[in-house]
């Protein structure tokens, strides 16, 4: 098979690296790409907003599968565009990215279709959206609607700075047209869990569970941030909490989608906040979480492909996947000043010996090749340093090696990804 992989980042370097191992590919091709994705794959310099040109190349080049990594482009509708060029295509209509696309929209549906998620409201003024948190305890959440790259989701701990979070999204639009509507919603209290699960409209099967690291520094302090690293498997996840999360939030709303008459077809990723009553949904995402894929893709012992393509043709019935018995950790490393302003073009050394370390991978989010041959930072999130290990304190340990092979001075990371698994040894 021909396949193209839609992206840039960390999440789509691991897809490209599983893929390109498949025996069904033959031939594999990133848009854009990045520097170290060009090691698996031919990169074309197409954005992922190009929906016109994606489709162009697929079918110049007569691409048989493709599989769309990033969320602002199936939002978009470039699923649909490509399967109505006849191209197969792994990811969400617009229709039902809108479980994404629209953060109202997604908590409209778990109220309708009885999923367990917090108390909240929809705005599109601010005063009623000030007075709703008022009423609402401490901390309150204040999310903008719309896509917001991760992060449009403040946690205020005051009245007061739950109406400057509103001010600022919806009259100063920090957040571009993503603030024009909020949902103010209660804060739930438990452990963070990231859950995914392969859905084929009518089926859904889950993949390994995952932790990700919101918090730009150690202890999880200071601003939330994309991700700066995950590890899977999280122990929060036991059997009897993933059971109820395919029970009581996944199955509900695949069949409820369906209903609506936008059945889901791609992965479903579920951040989940496990309570004291149970697991409750915080917010649904339509692709694979990063760094969180790094981790999924280092334990998946299946061949990826024909469970991307399973889903996409209704075919989950009878569909399994085989998972390494092996931790793996993510440990992100970023530009200075994220996630503020990235410090960009600084130069990136020892990538070679952090990747012939044994059991590491290291996966690119933002990196492009200088006229010079240097890897050079283009963005925040630079690199995806990860390991795997017979438990996380191994995992960890092997990553954090890795990360000290790496010569870049313009880069840092946190120090404790995994500490929750390890900590609970």
């Amino acid at each position: 098979m021909r396949i193209l992989v839609v992206g840039s980042g960390g999440r789509e370097h691991a897809l490209c690296w599983k893929i390109a191992a498949s025996p069904l590919c033959d031939e594999l091709f990133c848009a854009p790409g990045n520097a170290g994705i060009a090691a698996e794959a031919e990169c074309v310099p197409i954005s992922v907003d190009d929906t016109a040109g994606l489709v162009a190349f697929a079918r110049d080049k007569a691409i048989d599968f493709v599989v769309v990594g990033p969320e602002a482009p199936l939002v978009a509708g470039l699923a649909d565009a490509l399967e109505a060029a006849g191209i197969a295509t792994f990811g969400p209509s617009a229709r039902a990215a809108e479980l994404e696309g629209s953060k109202g929209f997604m908590k409209d549906i778990a109220a309708k279709y009885n999923v367990p998620t917090a108390a909240y409201r929809r705005f599109r003024e601010p005063t009623p959206a000030k007075a709703f948190a008022a009423t609402l305890g401490l901390p309150v959440v204040i999310k903008a609607d719309g896509l917001a790259a991760g992060k449009g989701v403040i946690i205020a701990h005051s009245r007061a700075e739950a109406d400057a979070a509103i001010d600022a999204m919806m009259t100063d639009r920090q957040f571009g047209e993503a603030g024009a509507e909020l949902v103010v919603e209660e804060f739930l209290k438990g452990e963070e869990l990231s859950f995914f699960a392969l859905c084929d409209g009518t089926h859904a099967i889950p993949l390994a569970s995952a932790q990700d690291h919101k918090q730009v520094g150690d202890g999880d302090t200071g601003p939330n941030t994309g991700g700066m690293g995950a590890y899977s498997p999280a122990p929060v996840a036991t059997p009897e909490v993933a059971r109820r999360i395919m029970d009581e939030i996944v199955f509900p709303t695949v069949n409820g989608m369906t209903a609506e008459g936008r059945p889901f077809k791609g992965v479903l990723f579920a951040g989940i906040m496990v309570t004291e009553t149970g697991p409750k949904l915080i917010e649904f995402n339509v692709r694979f979480g990063d760094p969180e894929c790094e981790v999924l893709m280092l334990r998946l012992k299946s061949d990826l492909v024909p469970a991307l393509m399973a889903a996409r043709d209704g075919a989950l019935k009878n569909f399994d996947l085989r998972w390494y018995d092996d931790a793996a950790v993510s440990v992100v490393m970023a530009a200075k000043g994220y996630p503020g302003k990235p410090e960009t073009g600084t130069v990136i050394g020892g990538l070679d010996a952090a990747g012939a370390i044994k059991d590491v991978a290291v996966f690119h989010a933002g990196t492009k090749r200088s006229e010079r041959g240097e890897i050079v930072a283009t963005g925040g999130r630079v690199l995806a340093v990860s390991a795997t290990g017979r438990d996380v304190a191994a995992a960890q340990a092997l990553a954090y090696k890795a990360v000290d092979a790496i010569d870049w001075p313009g880069g840092f990371c946190r120090r404790d990804i995994g500490w929750r698994a390890i900590g609970r040894r």
